[in-house]
């Protein structure tokens, strides 16, 4: 009478454990119960979209842009195959067939699009497309830095470091009103100014932007440069209080 309660007690217990442990591991895996092989989880997909949960972030997939170049090939029918630029006005041109509007298509929406194109001229094309060419992402520094110009922007950077990139400040630039322009549309830009010299001082760039492409970083003159163009540095003593500098 007692062995009887004992050993259904070990024997649901030995369950429970294993239905938990079996559950942590399809958990963790992804497989399902009673599986014989565990699946890892992938930490992004196809569409190029990270997974928030594995900590990854959402990146949205390249549109395309005019002047981008695609190679496009034809797996049944090579006489087709053909190099496309993204005219000004968006538009592509085909062999044989009608031009479409490309810009801002992904490139796979682009493979769809040529696909119907040509569903008049062939009987279901295989269609691949390739980016060979496209206008990479950039920033431009202006103002009272030493090398002016526009710069390729390959990583993750901040205006401070943008700065740098373009030889630093010259001794006229003014380090407290660092100015970001950031294209919001065709219409709207939005204008920020950054306070470098306290920052540099602080020895904290937290409150430093990371860039994004095309943004604009504009150093402007401080002002003696500006009063110097007038009056020689005896004179100035005249006009202003140099302490204040």
């Amino acid at each position: 009478m007692l062995v009887l309660p004992c050993c259904s007690a070990v024997s649901a217990q030995e369950t429970g454990l294993d239905g938990e442990k079996e559950s942590s591991r399809s958990g963790l895996t992804g497989a399902g119960k009673g599986s014989s092989q565990t699946t890892a989880a992938k930490p992004g997909r196809v569409d190029g979209l990270g997974n928030p949960l594995l900590g990854g972030e959402r990146r949205p997939l390249y549109r395309l842009r005019p002047s981008d170049v695609l190679q496009v090939t034809f797996t049944v029918s090579p006489e087709f195959d053909q190099t496309l630029t993204v005219q000004p006005d968006g538009y592509v041109t085909l062999k044989d067939a009608e031009m479409f509007f490309a810009q801002g298509l992904t490139l796979e929406e682009f493979r769809e699009a040529v696909q119907r194109a040509y569903l008049g001229y062939l009987h279901e094309p295989q269609v691949a497309v390739a980016l060979k060419d496209f206008e990479h992402a950039y920033f431009i520094v202006g103002g009272e830095v030493g090398r002016p110009g526009k710069y390729e922007l390959r990583s993750d950077t901040t205006v401070a470091e943008a700065v740098q990139v373009a030889g630093g400040f010259t001794s006229q630039a003014k380090h407290s009103q660092v100015l970001l322009f950031r294209r919001v549309n065709d219409d709207l830009t939005e204008a920020r100014l950054l306070d470098l010299k306290r920052m540099l001082k602080q020895n904290s760039l937290k409150e430093d932007v990371h860039l994004r492409p095309g943004d604009f970083v504009f150093v402007p003159q401080n002002a003696i440069s500006k009063i110097a163009r007038f009056v020689t540095r005896p004179s100035m003593s005249m006009y202003v209080n140099s302490s204040q500098f």
